[in-house]
This record gives structure tokens, C-alpha cells and sequence, in this order.
């Protein structure tokens, strides 16, 4: 059995899709961060069969929420103080996502000016499909 040790002063993101945990760590910026950060991969979970889970210390104003709810809106955080969780926040997706996705319509303004944001606007909750602010360009995964 893997022994982690406990949070005294932290949160956990919870209910990550297996194999999700490294682009949530390089999504969040946790590299640049200086506190302690575990990742569990692939640990069973009998909700998901497979999970991954990253513990983190320090305060939960150290990463974007906006973030995690467009990576997956299905994680968990749990909020803890004095090694015991006590709170938990549901995500969702944001309705905005600032320079966390890139256009890739060539004719798009950010293309040519690339001081720009880019900025990608929740148009269809349901589908959670986000499209381009300036030129209105489907955003898709590949």
C-alpha cells in the first residue's frame, strides 16, 4: 500500500481522470510553484475503477479554479485545514478562458497581432464547445 503523508494546511484535487494529473500540474503552473505538491496516478477509486490525485500545500488561491474547470469540470477539490477536509468546491466550466487555449484560424486578428489574449467564450454549455472571442473559430481538442 503507497503511503502519502497527510495535509496539514493544503487541498487535494480529486476525481482527475486517470492520466490526466501531469497536464493539470503543467496547466496550473505547480513547476514555478514553491510548495509541496503530490501526484497519485492511476489510484483505484471505486466510483472512476482508475483516478489520479494531486495533494497540495499551501493555500487554494495558488491556482486558477477557472482552469481546472475547463480541464475537467468533474474534479473535486477538497479544502483542508488541520489534516481534516473542510470544505469542498464543485467546478464548473467557466464561461471565459484567457491564454489557456490558442486560435488556430490563420486569418484570426491573433495571428497577426500576438501581444492579443486569447480569449475563447463558453457558446455551448451542453456540448462544452468554446469558440474564439475575435473571430468566433470552434475550439477542438486535437
Amino acid at each position: 500500500m503507497l503511503n502519502v503523508g497527510s495535509l496539514n494546511e493544503g487541498f487535494v484535487l480529486d476525481h482527475i481522470q486517470a492520466g490526466k494529473a501531469m497536464s493539470i500540474y503543467k496547466y496550473l503552473g505547480l513547476d514555478k510553484l514553491d510548495c509541496q505538491v503530490a501526484i497519485i496516478k492511476n489510484a483505484r477509486s471505486n466510483k472512476m475503477g482508475r483516478k489520479d490525485i494531486i495533494k497540495i500545500e499551501g493555500s487554494l488561491d495558488l491556482v486558477d479554479l477557472d482552469i481546472l474547470g475547463f480541464v475537467d469540470h468533474n474534479i473535486t477539490v477538497n479544502i483542508i485545514r488541520d489534516e481534516a477536509i473542510v470544505d469542498k468546491k464543485k467546478l464548473t466550466l467557466p464561461n471565459t478562458v484567457r491564454n489557456i487555449l490558442k486560435c488556430k484560424n490563420p486569418r484570426c486578428i491573433t495571428s497577426i497581432e500576438q501581444e492579443l489574449e486569447q480569449i475563447f467564450i463558453l457558446s455551448d454549455k451542453d456540448k462544452e464547445i468554446y469558440r474564439c472571442k475575435y473571430c468566433e473559430e470552434k475550439y477542438s481538442g486535437n
